[in-house]
């Protein structure tokens, strides 16, 4: 018996015209329409015609252009009845190709007018049951007046302007037309009432504590412009509390004034240190910045817990603050703060990581925050740009998550006696992260957070993903007893319940944000994930970073569209993506694969029955066919499995390859031909509507494994099922589709040959 040392039967195949072409399975469509619905389509439906300003590389184009807004303000903090006055000059730049006859300005601080609509647009009815404090807030208390009470808007002369307020907006009239390159100054007089940020969750806002005295987070304080682009022109959708911004850049210089026994820190440069720190706090602020592997205290706990014992100064003390090139400006202060910072190395400069919090938050903000910070900035730096700005400050705010350039604000308190949980250390460093990383998107690459919030929300949860495993390797006494940081969002397989669940509330992320179901899972999770399928599986984690860090240089301190996103990733990394872009942004489909049919060839010269019924549809001689000496693959227990295949070896059979491997190819490259002896056709299903790529891992009879990863493509053809074909010189007994969770498949049941038997839980506890 010879034996069969190479596969030849799809080329002699091709040869009689016999090549199996996989017919694409679509929707019909109707009658009166005839339109590509092909999931591998190109996006040029979905996406904006490239031009001047955008181009298709996915690069600022050669006429990109955006807007300058500067900034001098000087705010007056009035502690005793939580009231903030402030006086700002706005100097606006008109780069852009159009004359404009007015100014749109936001006015966030609106939401919390008396009279806001903010909470008619949310509907439910009577909820049958709730928290006391929840009750007391729909039904009892009286709604806090916290909008902005403008009272001055001036040009620079002192002449008034004429401006209309729309709910979060206001509307400035120009005096003559602002022309592409001129500038327009102008003042903003105004005050309002400070919130607080714990009855509500505010953004900004106080925190008032038992001994009476306050700790303030304030942001979206001031009469911010709006942006005004190639896109959309104004951008000026309402701020209705949870859709957050978009802002252009320019320099602030704003100076503070506060009791003189606060602390203060914020978005800029401290201008005036020697005027405000004692001379022991900058002598601890010069150690911290020669400090690079543990933070310096630079106002300690008892000095803070002194300062919370006794009334509060009535003299005030200015901090001055100028900040350049940043899109916004936020602020904390209180006389209740402890300080902590360290250096951090980025690139060739050094970075101040910076703590701020109450005695509250110890011991737990002094033993973690501030490493927190630092390991941000590297591994955010790492996956995008080093970070350009001097510092970067975690505040500590009950309830709160929020960032602003070069400071947020991070929950995780423990209880009063100090002691905390996992969940809670965890669930602070991780805010700390993902505030901190809030600094490069959007404070940096600056997306329209209000339109597309998963630009920043979602573009943020990726790298802090890997910025939170980063931290488990770097810093292993915090996961002590964990093999790896417990990371709440990323990995494909934590997505699969959302994705599985009830299509008539999920969104696409291709939603506004303030349209979506399910907000959390749509604008973080699921483009986290995507991200992380794409770096981890599609793409490979070389490939992935590299063209993730051409879209973050490409659009640093700039405004990005979802387009220049996707078509930068295509573009530095010469793969096709709109597959992905299209099914995982554009829709809420879903993966599911399985294991449809395993099936068992053998290699015969006898004609199959295949064959047979081509032959004669086609009006093919027998004769003909048997004198090629064609290869037949022959199922087991098929109509065509003979008898006399029995109990030999598989690929034991006399054939015409020996023949024609002698006249083709010379002895040392036959030696290196493979000898397959097993042959297996594997029936790949998808009856989830998303496509993925197939990764199949074999498991032969001998222990070893193979994996393989068939590319999404393979789906082109067939968008329900796929035959693979499997040779082997060993015998296949198990085998697995996305053995590791990669691809989000929410029913993994039937991913495995053979089929395992699904454990009833309540049987298996009943047995023990």
């Amino acid at each position: 018996m010879k034996t069969i040392k190479f596969l030849f039967f799809s080329l002699l195949m091709i040869s009689f015209g016999l090549q199996a072409q996989e017919t694409e399975q679509q929707e019909e469509p109707k009658a009166e329409e005839h339109y590509n619905i092909n999931k591998f389509r190109q996006l040029y439906q979905e996406f904006s015609t490239p031009n001047q300003y955008r181009s298709a590389s996915g690069a600022p184009g050669p006429a990109y252009y955006q807007q300058r807004a500067d900034y001098k303000m000087d705010i007056k903090l009035d502690d005793a009845n939580h009231h903030i006055y402030g006086y700002e000059t706005i100097t606006y730049t008109n780069n852009s190709p159009d004359a404009l006859d007015y100014l749109w300005v936001q006015l966030d601080q609106n939401v919390r007018q008396k009279d806001t609509k903010s909470a008619l647009i949310e509907g439910g009815g009577v909820n049958p049951f709730m928290r006391p404090s929840d009750f007391a807030s729909q039904y009892m208390k009286e709604p806090f007046d916290g909008g902005f009470n403008i009272k001055k808007v001036l040009d620079s002369k002192g002449n008034a302007l004429p401006y209309m307020i729309n709910q979060t907006m206001m509307r400035v009239e120009l005096p003559k037309t602002l022309k592409t390159g001129e500038k327009f100054s102008f003042d903003i007089e105004w005050d309002y009432n400070i919130n607080n940020h714990v009855d509500g969750r505010g953004r900004s806002g106080y925190e008032q504590f038992p001994d009476g005295h306050r700790a303030y987070v304030i942001a979206q304080f001031y009469p911010r412009m709006c942006v005004y682009n190639d896109v959309e022109g104004w951008q000026n959708s309402q701020f209705w509390g949870r859709d957050e911004f978009a802002l252009p850049f320019g320099t602030f210089e704003v100076n503070l004034t506060v009791p003189e026994d606060h602390w203060v820190d914020a978005t800029g440069k401290l201008e005036n240190r020697k005027d405000v720190y004692s001379k022991t706090e900058l002598k601890r602020y010069e150690q911290a910045t020669k400090s690079y592997d543990k933070p310096v205290i630079i106002r300690t706990q008892p000095e803070a817990e002194k300062l919370a014992m006794m009334p509060g100064a009535t003299k005030t003390k200015t901090w001055e603050f100028k900040a350049d090139y940043v899109r916004d400006f936020g602020w904390t202060s209180s006389r209740r703060y402890v300080a902590d910072a360290m250096a951090v190395k980025v690139g060739d400069k050094d970075v101040m990581a910076v703590s701020i919090y109450p005695p509250e938050g110890n011991p737990l903000w002094e033993q973690w925050s501030t490493y927190a910070v630092a390991q941000t900035l590297k591994s955010y730096s790492r996956m995008t740009f080093d970070y350009p700005y001097h510092k970067a400050i975690s505040v500590h705010a009950k309830n709160q998550g929020m960032e602003y350039p070069m400071i947020c604000w991070n929950y995780g308190r423990p209880d009063a006696e100090g002691n905390y949980t996992d969940r809670t250390k965890f669930g602070m460093i991780s805010v700390i992260i993902h505030e901190v990383g809030h600094n490069f998107f959007p404070m940096i690459v600056n997306s329209d957070e209000r339109q597309w919030t998963w630009m920043d929300e979602g573009l943020n949860t990726f790298v802090q993903y890997v910025a939170e495993q980063d931290f488990g390797e770097n810093y292993p006494a915090a996961i002590e007893g964990l093999d790896a940081y417990p990371s709440r969002r990323g990995p494909a397989a934590k997505i699969v319940p959302y994705m599985a669940g009830d299509q008539r509330y999920i969104a696409p992320i291709m939603s506004k944000g303030l349209n979506t179901y399910q907000f959390g899972s749509n604008a973080y999770s699921k483009p986290a994930t995507g991200l992380n399928i794409l770096r981890e599986t599609v793409m490979g984690r070389d490939l992935f970073d590299y063209a993730f860090r051409t879209y973050s240089q490409r659009w640093m301190f700039k405004h990005p569209t979802p387009e220049d996103f996707f078509r930068s990733m295509e573009d530095a990394s010469a793969m096709d993506l709109d597959w992905f872009w299209r099914g995982w942004f554009y829709t809420t489909r879903f993966n599911d694969m399985g294991l449809k049919e395993v099936s068992k060839y053998y290699v015969s010269n006898e004609m199959n029955q295949a064959m047979k019924d081509y032959a004669k549809e086609n009006g093919i001689p027998v004769e003909r066919i048997k004198e090629a000496g064609l290869v037949y693959m022959v199922k087991e227990d098929s109509e065509d499995f003979d008898a006399a295949l029995k109990g030999k070896q598989p690929g034991e059979v006399v054939s015409g390859i020996d023949d024609y491997l002698k006249e083709n190819f010379t002895a040392e490259e036959r030696a290196r031909m493979k000898a397959p002896k097993y042959f297996y056709e594997i029936t790949v299903e998808k009856p989830g509507g998303l496509v993925m790529p197939i990764i199949i891992e074999y498991t032969f009879a001998d222990g070893t494994k193979e994996r393989v990863t068939h590319p999404a493509e393979i789906w082109r053809y067939n968008d329900k099922e796929v035959g693979l074909s499997k040779a082997s010189d060993k015998e296949i007994v198990g085998i697995t589709i996305d053995p590791d969770l990669e691809t989000a498949d929410i029913d993994v049941s039937n991913n495995s040959w053979p089929q395992q038997p699904k454990v009833d839980k309540f049987e298996e506890m009943r047995k023990q």
